[in-house]
């Protein structure tokens, strides 16, 4: 073979082959294979927002509840005060609009200073026009459709307030409505109407009530005419007879009485015109509740197994989460806890609605007590 390099630009080449062979060696045995993290959450925008059962909106009244035209099914309007958010993400803005129905209302006495409300809410109104009507089809954990006599959202207000007030709920009022039944919203319609809204602020409520304190008036006093002084009178003047004559009398002048003095009564003044303190939402009184039911087969109430047989329950408050004691035959054998959950209607009958589990065994959802309109609905995963 022909050797066309010479020598020492052999050399040369060789020295620069071997080196950029030594580079690319190193290169591999130090390569560092970094691993592409997977995603464990899609990253697609969610195009839904489930609001869980439970959640407690705070709501301020937009229209007031006046006495005298408060009614059953009379509407009221109200906004969200304060944002509801899931995993960082907006599901209901401030500012939300709200409709809803008086269901019960309990006016004050004359010995009994307070109120009490039910409302249910029928509409959901975001800043964008975007409305959420109530009641959704929802389902139960157990797969089923959720009983009709649910109300999906509710507000139990309790008032502090007289017979004497004009206004039993008033404007800017707060108080929190509970969703009794799962929301589903639209995600990228709760965004636009989120946008819309950062630039508002909710209004500066006023007081619908149309009493006003009036000073009273002090009066003006007595009008002193003073009367004429009587005078004494003079006393008969007798002149001595003489030579046997007989005296001679000149009768004196009669006293006089003079005048009384003449009063003129004042105006009497006018008392202040007070107004009763504003009504004010407190929390709702700590009400005893006792029920009792019965299960035929062995039953899970969250976390707790309880045998078949008779049971007495006992809870204490208005909700919406309550700590319930189930005793058998005068002892505890559990404690377990609960939503009270209102309905729109009374329950004929005690009814436990019961769940089958993937092992066999069944689970305690709630229970619907005879002639009352409320329920205990049970958390099965609880323990």
């Amino acid at each position: 073979m022909l050797n066309i390099w010479p020598t020492k630009t052999l050399s040369i080449a060789a020295r620069r082959l071997a080196l950029a062979l030594v580079f690319v060696t190193l290169c591999a045995a130090q390569e560092v294979h970094v691993p592409v993290p997977q995603q464990a959450v899609d990253s697609r925008p969610k195009t839904k927002i489930v609001v869980p059962v439970g959640t407690q909106v705070t709501l301020a009244l937009t229209s007031p509840i006046m006495a005298q035209g408060a009614a059953i099914g009379s509407p009221i309007y109200a906004r969200t005060v304060f944002p509801v958010t899931l995993n960082n993400q907006m599901a209901i803005p401030a500012g939300t609009y709200m409709q809803g129905t008086i269901d019960a209302l309990k006016r004050p006495g004359f010995f009994s200073h307070h109120a009490e409300f039910q409302f249910h809410f029928t509409k959901m109104i975001f800043a964008n026009g975007y409305t959420v009507v109530l009641p959704q089809t929802h389902h139960s954990a157990s797969g089923q459709t959720s009983p009709d006599d649910v109300i999906p959202a509710v507000a139990s207000p309790y008032v502090d307030v007289t017979s004497s007030n004009d206004v039993l709920l008033d404007n800017g009022a707060q108080f929190d409505m509970v969703l009794q039944e799962p929301l589903r919203l639209n995600a990228s319609l709760v965004e636009n109407a989120t946008a819309l809204l950062k630039a508002t602020h909710l209004p500066q409520f006023r007081s619908a009530t149309t009493c006003r304190y009036i000073p009273g008036t002090p009066g003006t006093p007595d009008t002193v005419i003073p009367g004429t002084p009587g005078t004494p009178g003079t006393p008969p003047t007798v002149i001595p007879g003489v030579n046997g004559m007989p005296d001679t009398v000149i009768p004196g002048t009669p006293a006089t009485p003079g005048t009384p003095d003449t009063v003129i009564p004042g105006s009497p003044g006018t008392p202040d015109v007070t107004c009763p303190g504003p009504p004010v939402v407190v929390p709702g009184k700590a009400q005893d509740y006792k029920e009792s039911f019965q299960i035929a087969a062995p039953a899970q109430v969250a976390g707790k197994q309880l045998p078949a047989g008779n049971y007495r329950l006992t809870w204490k408050g208005p909700g919406p989460t309550v700590q319930v004691e189930i005793s058998q035959s005068g002892k505890m054998v559990a404690r377990v806890p609960a939503r009270l959950v209102l309905l729109n209607a009374k329950s004929p009958v005690t009814t436990p609605e019961m769940q089958s589990n993937p092992d066999g065994s069944s689970s305690l959802l709630s229970l619907r007590f005879s002639k009352q309109s409320f329920a205990l609905y049970f958390d099965s995963g609880a323990a």
